[in-house]
């Protein structure tokens, strides 16, 4: 528990230093999500969710949200459950450098399919709700979504990929070791 609370705190930490996309003032870059994967390759699964949760309450509860509702940090923690779940599940098969890249781009894969959906119907919908904005016309919201957020995820998935496998390098004997003393007790 100790450690989990440490990975959010950090996770939260890089959450804060978030790099503008470039066009859409909504989107944020932040590397929040390498703690979470730390975590669910470590212990699993469940981990690494509860990282990427404590995370997105604490930055609702520090920053709050132009809507009063987390409508950001919601889509934050789905976006970052997609993208840790493929790592962790075959980093469990598949306990490699190779297994990690896989896990990594299907995570990058997870992420911008799912999201494109779910910001079509319910994340763009809702920020237009809570901010009493007019509702976007269907063609623009997926023009949006195909300029916007399919290449902000990949962009996103890769730059947390470098990073994590940069790490990885220097975390690997450790990162089994761990494992090790999971699978022993």
């Amino acid at each position: 528990m100790v450690v989990l609370a440490a990975l959010s705190s950090v996770s939260f930490l890089l959450m804060m230093l978030e790099i503008p996309y470039p066009g859409f003032v909504f989107l944020n870059i932040d590397f929040s999500d390498v703690p979470a994967i730390i975590a669910a390759v470590v212990f699993g699964p469940a981990a690494g969710i509860i990282v990427e949760g404590l995370k997105n309450i604490l930055h609702y509860l520090i920053k709050s949200s132009a809507t009063g509702v987390p409508v950001g940090e919601l889509a934050n923690f789905i976006s970052g459950v997609l993208y840790i779940l493929p790592i962790a599940f075959i980093y469990k098969k598949i306990a490699t450098a190779k297994g990690v890249a896989a896990g990594l781009a299907l995570g990058t894969l997870s992420m911008t399919v799912i999201m494109s959906i779910l910001n079509y119907y319910v994340i763009f919908p809702a920020y237009t709700l809570f901010m009493n904005f007019p509702a976007m016309p269907a063609a623009e919201l997926a023009r949006t979504i195909t300029a916007g957020i399919i290449p902000f995820n990949i962009v996103k998935g890769i730059l947390v990929a470098a990073v994590f496998l940069m790490l990885y390098g220097r975390l690997k004997t450790w990162l089994s070791k761990q494992r090790a003393l999971r699978n022993a007790a």
